[in-house]
């Protein structure tokens, strides 16, 4: 095992020890990634405005790691850091799409056959590398997959379980069907928990849901909320 793998390892399990010790056995893991979100951006942080008391309390009965740092500033790389214990040049998934093509217009009509290539390529380096989620199911861990991934379908990321279909199904590039978790509910996380404590099996829960990343959808009573406390801005965190 790395050095790199196993710091995060022990961070995950301090978390999990922490927030959601199982009452015997192996703990359960519950791994929260908020999505462009400042680390200053909590109530538990100092934030002047934004009070998030539900955080609060988890902070107060975890451990809070006050000194990380991305390894990139970009998305698909850090989560892809998140996932294997590696860094960027160990893990090889550099940015969030491949290199735009000589002639190719991002975005604009349908991607030509060699960029497609190009995506699997970047994909396949999941493969490369032992997951989180593939050590901990040797450990008889169930695991469940919801909000970004971007290294196609879920399962080959070594989750047992998960929302995204990913590349190359359509909307497959960064989440999918994984991206409506926490804007559209709640239910396939609490179904996949109820399965996990009924088949008595210790479980690994990435929730990495498209938030507060645009578009910023508050609900209205937190909106007032924070226009009450006199922000010009028209978006709120929620």
């Amino acid at each position: 095992m790395s050095f790199p793998r196993l710091i995060l390892l022990s961070a995950i399990f301090v978390l999990g020890t922490s927030a959601v010790r199982a009452a015997e056995g192996p703990p359960n893991v519950v791994l929260i990634l908020s999505d462009d979100q400042a680390w200053n951006d909590y109530g538990f942080m100092g934030h002047e405005y934004i009070e998030t008391p539900h955080l609060d309390k988890l902070a107060a009965r975890s451990a809070v790691f006050t000194r990380g740092y991305v390894p990139t500033a970009l998305c698909r790389p850090s989560l892809a850091t998140l996932a294997t214990g590696l860094y960027v040049h160990q893990h090889h998934i550099s940015g969030n799409d491949p290199a735009i093509l000589p002639g190719m217009t991002k975005g604009k009509g349908k991607e030509p056959d060699e960029y497609t290539a190009l995506r699997e390529k970047l994909i396949s380096h999941i493969d490369e590398h032992p997951t989180v989620m593939q050590l901990l199911g040797k450990q008889g861990y169930l695991s469940h997959q919801s909000g970004k991934w971007w290294e196609g379908n879920f399962t080959r990321g070594g989750f047992t379980h998960g929302m995204t279909r990913g590349f190359p199904q359509p909307g497959g590039r960064h989440g999918d069907d994984g991206l409506k978790i926490g804007r559209e509910g709640m239910q396939p996380v609490f179904d996949f928990v109820d399965m996990a404590v009924s088949e008595k099996k210790p479980f690994y829960l990435w929730y990495a849901p498209f938030m507060p990343h645009t578009p910023h959808t508050p609900p209205k009573r937190l909106f007032d909320k924070y226009k009450a406390k006199g922000i010009e801005s028209d978006f709120v965190a929620n």
